[in-house]
Order: C-alpha cells, then sequence, then structure tokens
C-alpha cells in the first residue's frame, strides 16, 4: 500500500543507489529494519517494557554519598567513628525534641522527651546500637549540655547498625512515622544527620523529577508540534526521548545495585537523556520528511527506505559524530575521583549513548512502520514546504556577514561582560538548605543552629588515633594530647571542645586518661560521656569542635585549615599519634580540593578530545580552535549568570531560588563538560551542512548563508526543545539541579543567540578561505566534488541534487 506525498517544490531527486564512495551501512541497516520493522517494533516495546520494570526501583537504590574523597581526612575519620563507640554505630544520628507546650522542669516535659526518644530507640527498622545524651543522662549540670536556649528543645544521640546507603533509603520514612505521631500532640520529633538529610534530598529528588516530567513533556509536545507541524513526527520523536531515558535508567539501577551512584544521577541522566534523545531525533525525522518530499506521486516502500538510506548517511552519521563527541568529552569527568562527579558522568555516559542508539537504530524502525504517515495529523502548512524560514535566517546572516568585525566585537563584549561575575564564584558541598524549611530533618538542623549554636548543627570532628591505649601512654605523651585539645579549643572561632577530656581531667587530675583503666567505677554520666567520646579499646578519642558558623562558610573553612595546622604540629611531634579531621565543613572542602584539582586536567583532555574530533570531522585545522573559544566565552559567561543569581541573590528576589551564597561545588566541573559538548553537537550540525555546501560548490561565504538558512531553524527549534526541559529542572528540582539545570538553560539559550548568530557568521566571514584550511590539501575549487574533507553529514560524494534541495530542509 502506498500514500500520496506531498508536491515538491524543487526538482525530482536522482533515486541512484549509494556511489562506490559511499558507506553501504545506511543502506543496509535501511534495508534490514524495513524488512523486519514488525518484530523489531515488538521487540522494541518487549524491552522498553522491561527496562521499565528494572528502573523502577531506582530512586531506592541511590545514595546521598559520593562527597567523601578516598584516603582524605574527612574519609578516615568517619571511619574511625562507626565503630566501638558507645551510641554511636554505622550511621549516627541526633534527635531532636522540641516541645511546643511545656519547657524543662516541667515533669511533662522530660515524659514526653522521654516517650519520643524510646520509640525512636525501639523502632526495628532504625536498628539503634545506643543513645546518649538527655534522656540517658541523669545530672542536671550532664543534661544542661543537651538543653536547648529556649528549654524546650532536648537532643539525644543515637547510633545504628544501619550502614549509610540503608539509612538514607529509610530514615525517611521513619522520619514521616514520627511526624505524624507526634506534631499533633505538641512535639517537634527529627532525626538529623547526614544520613537522613540526603535520604530527604533523594526523597525530594524523585519527587522534583515527576513534578519536571509532568512540565517537561507537554512542552517538548508542544514545541516539536511546532516544528513539525504534525502529530505522527511530534509524537514519534517524544517516543524516542523517553526511550533513551528508560533504558539508561534501568542500566543505572543495574549498576546502583553494585556500587554506590549519587542521586543526583537519576536526575541529570534524565534531563540530558530528554534533551539530547529529542534533539537526535528532531534532526533525523526533520531530513527524513525533507527526503520523502524529493519527488511526486505515492510513497512506496522503495521510497521510504531510499529516504532512511539517505537520512541514515546524513543526519544518522552526524547524530554518531555528535554523541561519540559527547561520550568523549563527558568521559574526562572519571578524571576526578569523588563518587558523586563519576556517578553523573556515568548517568551522562550512557544516557546519550542509548540517544544514539534509539535514533539510528529504533527509530528507523518507527519510520518504516510510519512511511508517508510521518506527516498524519497535520497543523497548517507542511514544513519545508517553503523557503521562508531558511531566507530569514540566510539574510540575518548576510547582514551580519557584511560587518562581520562589528557583530564579532559585540558578541564577545556581551558575553565577556556576562562572564566578568565568574571571577568571584565560589563552591561547596550542600547542606541542610538544599530542603525545604517545612522539612522535617531541616526543621532539626536549624533547631540545633538556633538553640546550640550556628555550629552546632555540623561541628568538626578531630579523631585522635593511638597504636597503644591511651592509658598505657606515659606521661609526657597524654600531656601533649590533652596541650593539642586545650590549643584547638582556644583557636579563635571555637565555642567550645566536646570531648571527655573534661570529665577525665575531674575524675584524675594527675592522670586523667589512667581513668579508662577503672571506667567501671565511674558515677553512671561520666562513664557514659567517656564510652561515647573513647572507642572502648581506648586507642581512639573524639574531640567535636563547634564553630560560630554554618559548615560552609568561610569562618568554618579558615577554623578547619587553624585545626590540621594544630593537628600536623602534634603528629609531627612523633610518638606514633594519627589525627584525622572530619565533619561537614572538612567533608566539602576535601571535595572541593579534589574537584579543583581534577578540573584542569579534566578541561585540558576535554579540550583536546574535541579538538581532535572537530579536526577529523572537518578537516580543518581552524575551525576546531574557534569552536573551542566561543565554547570558553559561553561557559564563562553562564559562569557568571549563576553568580548573580545563586551567590549574589539575585536568583532569591527575581525567580524564588534558595540562595546560600555558593554553587554546589560539581556544577561547574559538570556545566563545562556538558556545554563544551552541546555546544559542540551544534557545531557539528551546522558546519556540517555549511561544509557540505562548500564542498559541492567551492563558496566559502555563500556556503556559510546557505547552511545557515538550511540548519538554523532546526537549530534553534532544538534549542528552544533544550532550554524548555533544562528550565523545567532549574524550576522543580532541588537547589543542585537548580543550579545545573538553569545553567545549562541559559548556555543553550545564549549558543543558539550570540554564538549561532553573531559570533559563528563573523567569525567566519573574516577567516574567510582560512575556515577550511588543512596541511597538504588541495583547496576545493567552485563547483569541485568532495575531496577527503567530507564530513559526518556528508560522507562520500556530494549529489548535485541534494545541493539544490538544501533550502528545503528547513522547518519554518
Amino acid at each position: 500500500m502506498s500514500e500520496r506525498r506531498a508536491p515538491s517544490s524543487g526538482p525530482v531527486r536522482s533515486s541512484r543507489p549509494a556511489g562506490r564512495g559511499e558507506s553501504r551501512l545506511p543502506t543496509g541497516l535501511s534495508r534490514l529494519t524495513g524488512r523486519h520493522r514488525w518484530p523489531l517494533a515488538v521487540l522494541w516495546l518487549l524491552l522498553l517494557g522491561v527496562a521499565g520494570w528494572q528502573a523502577a526501583p531506582l530512586p531506592g537504590l541511590l545514595s546521598g554519598g559520593g562527597w567523601y574523597v578516598p584516603g582524605s581526612g574527612s574519609a578516615v575519620a568517619a571511619e574511625r567513628l562507626t565503630d566501638g563507640f558507645e551510641g554511636r554505630g554505622a550511621t549516627s544520628l541526633t534527635l531532636v525534641v522540641k516541645d511546643t507546650r511545656h519547657r524543662a522542669g516541667d515533669p511533662a516535659f522530660d515524659t514526653r522527651v522521654r516517650e519520643a526518644a524510646e520509640a525512636v530507640l525501639r523502632d526495628e527498622g532504625l536498628r539503634t546500637t545506643g543513645a546518649y545524651g538527655y534522656t540517658t543522662l541523669t545530672g542536671e549540670r550532664a543534661r544542661s549540655a543537651f538543653l536547648g536556649e529556649d528549654g524546650r528543645t532536648a537532643l539525644v544521640r543515637v547510633g545504628s547498625e544501619l550502614d549509610d546507603g540503608t539509612a538514607r533509603r529509610l530514615l525517611p520514612d521513619i522520619q514521616d512515622g514520627l511526624s505524624r505521631s507526634y506534631e499533633p500532640r505538641g512535639l517537634q520529633v527529627s532525626l538529623v544527620s547526614q544520613a537522613a538529610l540526603w535520604g530527604e534530598v533523594n526523597h525530594l529528588s524523585e519527587r522534583g523529577l515527576l513534578i519536571a516530567e509532568l512540565i517537561t513533556l507537554p512542552l517538548i509536545l508542544l514545541v516539536l508540534l511546532l516544528l513539525f507541524r504534525s502529530v505522527a513526527a511530534a509524537l514519534a520523536a517524544l517516543l524516542v526521548g523517553v526511550t533513551s531515558v528508560v533504558f539508561a535508567l534501568a542500566v543505572l539501577a543495574l549498576v546502583a545495585r553494585r556500587t554506590e551512584l549519587s542521586v543526583f544521577v537519576q536526575n541529570a541522566a534524565t534531563m540530558l537523556g530528554l534533551g539530547v534523545g529529542v534533539d537526535y531525533s528532531l534532526f533525523m525525522i526533520m531530513r527524513f520528511k525533507s527526503e520523502l518530499r524529493a519527488g511526486e506521486g505515492p510513497v512506496s516502500r522503495k521510497d521510504t527506505e531510499r529516504a532512511l538510506a539517505r537520512t541514515l548517511r546524513t543526519s544518522g552519521e552526524t547524530v554518531v559524530a555528535s554523541g561519540f563527541t559527547i561520550v568523549a568529552a563527558m568521559s574526562t569527568l572519571f578524571l576526578v575521583d569523588l563518587g558523586v562527579i563519576q556517578s553523573m558522568a556515568l548517568g551522562a555516559v550512557v544516557v546519550v549513548a542509548f540517544s544514539v542508539l534509539t535514533s539510528v537504530l529504533l527509530l528507523p524502525v518507527l519510520l518504516h512502520l510510519l512511511g508517508g504517515r510521518i506527516e498524519w495529523g497535520r497543523l497548517g502548512r507542511r514544513t519545508g514546504d517553503s523557503g521562508e524560514a531558511g531566507g530569514r535566517w540566510a539574510a540575518v546572516t548576510h547582514a551580519v556577514m557584511r560587518r562581520p568585525a562589528l557583530f564579532l566585537v559585540v558578541g564577545v563584549a556581551a558575553l565577556a561582560a556576562l562572564a566578568l561575575p565568574a571571577l568571584r564564584l565560589e563552591t561547596f558541598t550542600p547542606d541542610a538548605r538544599v530542603v525545604p524549611t517545612d522539612a522535617a530533618v531541616r526543621q532539626g538542623y536549624d533547631t540545633i543552629r538556633d538553640e546550640f549554636g550556628v555550629g552546632g548543627a555540623a561541628p568538626l570532628q578531630v579523631v585522635v588515633a593511638s597504636r597503644v591505649p591511651l592509658q598505657e601512654r606515659p606521661d609526657a605523651d597524654t600531656d601533649r594530647l590533652l596541650r593539642f585539645h586545650d590549643a584547638i579549643t582556644a583557636l579563635p572561632g571555637v565555642v567550645r571542645t566536646d570531648s571527655a577530656v573534661g570529665t577525665l581531667r575531674q575524675a584524675g587530675r594527675d592522670r586523667p586518661f589512667a581513668v579508662l583503666d577503672a571506667k567501671d567505677r565511674l558515677p553512671g554520666d561520666a562513664r557514659a560521656t567517656v564510652d561515647y567520646f573513647v572507642s572502648g579499646d581506648g586507642r581512639t578519642a573524639l574531640f567535636e569542635v563547634v564553630g560560630d558558623d554554618t559548615a560552609s562558610s568561610d569562618a568554618a573553612q579558615d577554623l578547619l585549615v587553624a585545626v590540621r595546622a594544630e593537628a600536623a604540629g602534634f603528629v609531627a611531634g612523633g610518638a606514633g599519634w594519627t589525627v584525622d579531621v572530619g565533619g561537614e565543613t572538612a567533608e566539602g572542602v576535601d571535595a572541593n580540593k579534589v574537584i579543583e584539582d581534577g578540573l584542569v586536567p579534566v578541561i585540558a583532555t576535554m579540550l583536546a578530545v574535541i579538538y581532535l574530533l572537530l579536526l577529523f570531522t572537518f578537516r580543518s585545522v581552524f575551525l576546531p580552535l574557534k569552536a573551542i573559544a566561543m565554547n570558553l566565552l559561553s561557559v564563562g559567561a553562564t559562569y557568571g549568570v549563576l553568580v548573580l543569581i545563586f551567590q549574589d541573590g539575585l536568583g532569591s528576589a527575581l525567580f524564588g531560588f534558595d540562595v546560600d551564597g555558593h554553587l554546589t561545588n560539581f556544577v561547574p566541573v559538570l556545566l563545562v563538560t556538558l556545554l563544551f559538548s552541546l555546544s559542540t553537537d551544534y557545531e557539528v550540525f551546522l558546519l556540517s551542512r555549511v561544509r557540505e555546501d562548500y564542498v559541492a560548490t567551492g563558496d566559502d561565504i555563500g556556503s556559510v548563508a546557505r547552511g545557515m538558512s538550511a540548519t538554523m531553524p532546526l537549530i534553534s527549534g532544538a534549542a528552544v526543545l533544550m532550554v524548555a526541559v533544562f528550565a523545567a529542572f532549574a524550576f522543580a528540582g532541588i537547589l543542585p539541579i537548580q543550579q545545573l539545570g538553569l545553567g545549562m538553560a541559559l548556555a543553550i539559550a545564549l549558543d543558539a543567540t550570540v554564538i549561532r548568530l553573531l559570533i559563528v557568521p563573523a567569525s567566519m566571514r573574516l577567516m574567510s578561505r582560512v575556515n577550511w584550511w588543512m596541511p597538504g590539501r588541495r583547496r576545493v575549487p567552485a563547483g569541485g566534488r568532495a575531496g577527503p574533507g567530507a564530513l559526518a553529514d556528508s560522507t562520500g560524494p556530494v549529489h548535485p541534487e541534494r545541493t539544490d534541495s538544501m533550502q528545503r530542509t528547513a522547518p519554518k
């Protein structure tokens, strides 16, 4: 059966088979998918169903971890505290109980706090190992350290056998149960810890992902309808994008069962997958529609097969080249030895790989099934029936190229001005402020900050380890340890140091650590304090240094530097001591350091990879350099705007974004790789068509205008798609995803406007024939044949009829 073909406004395209210089793979793939289209379609649906089932558990498998740098002081300190201390465990939490009806001194206050604490300790899911705090101590003085300034808030430290990943998965549900039970009774009960925080982040991330998808999918469909002007084409592109994401999430779920993956990987993979997957299918389908419009009369199965072969040979090979470039660029992130970065790099690589595979392997099956019905559900005039849209882009390009120096200066100056605030860029790990103020874990953090001091929620954890038990150390050694304790307590910005030293000094003034041999004879409160801060074997002691500012503040980071300097001096004195400084501030500083150390190798490797790929693709020495320079400008401008929005507070005033004075530390390094990848993606599509025209005509100026007119309607449409996807995540996600989504939306918008409209044509006009210079290659004469510089979008000899029809490939 055949359908009527849309009338063509141009000459009939020849139907000759692939020439000797052309790859036989596209033709073979087109025939294969056409011959077995129905079985392949059924297999596609079955695989999609299996992948969806496999991907469903992914949110529960992800971890809020990945911030510890292997072998760093913060990682070692955290590991040392997981075993051997009473009231601690594989996971340590702080139970925060605030009574809005009673105050300390009222018998009802103690009863209600104790009841809440016992309910937590009895919770079978939490598997507690012990507790230390307001409800376990008896003396008024000892308990006062766990009573807030308001007289309504009590703290209890709780240890749990749950490993970190399991705790992050279970704690949100445990917290919900506590909130439902005690809020009606006037008690705010919160479980506070890194595991609790990141469990809530996971929960919010999943919810934000659902909201973003509910916003994004209709937006994508609307934009596709405007671009394709047909329901069938829009649905086909959307199906390909969704398939890419589902397949990628299924693979990530398999990986997450065997290794730790960050909670952010699901949002990042979905966001990038929808953008890139739909983008690739957009280019493929638009080219397929253009190829089908080559002749008159009904569309036969052979016409569909031939159109698809040409589509695979042009846009298909460009999609492969583009996907390979993105995968290669994103793979450089594995040079950063930080789990959260490597998780997101894996997500990006997997989802882009599946976007390429679905576009060149599964989409052809769908196009064979649709054939001429790709125009079903037509809305208004058919795309490509007029050269009006392409003509407008050509006019803009010619206007820019008439004054190339002026427009180049204006474009570069605008981006440079936007990039200036990037000089003040500061990064840090996310803290409790990434979750809403009405979340129980956030309320717990805020309560500790308000009632026990700003630094009370995230003290520096100084872990001192000895080869022999402390009580067996010579007095000279333990005296040095006491002086070290007193030195860090006296540092500027320290509010207090919580440890067992005060208790031990009170029990044994002359030889405090000798008391550890007889700690069973200590009073109950004193023994509980010693067991909480000194390991059971006596070899490890913990000093918790409480500062006067938040964990991410400059003051807290300065205090960390001072404490580590004191620790280095203490260890240098010999006697077999080791000191590791952990806690939220240390974790953030260590993570920032490894990202900063890895940034130069990542960028250098990425630029080298992109340059070589573009050199191979375009057979030009200078075009890759121009592309890299433009991308650096675009990235700088994006950084600058993000600093204004999230660091300087502009986002809070204009958009309601949470602002904490920093960018999340993984955002800049992830943005630079993603933006270089996506900008290079558009560069490949645009310059491939310019090169195709140049190879056929030898007209280095006209080919730029014709290439722009043929591709810019499509590139601008693809950019609108990308911006819609990324902006939806920017307004629906949690803070780090907001920063990432908004950064990508801004960069794509700048790339599709300032870069593509002004800088590309202006720079290519100024470079003229230098654009295509390559040592040892002959200049292409006007009207000449394709030389060895044939590229991804025009492999093999260029057919004259292909150049004739370029204007008809652009949508209106």
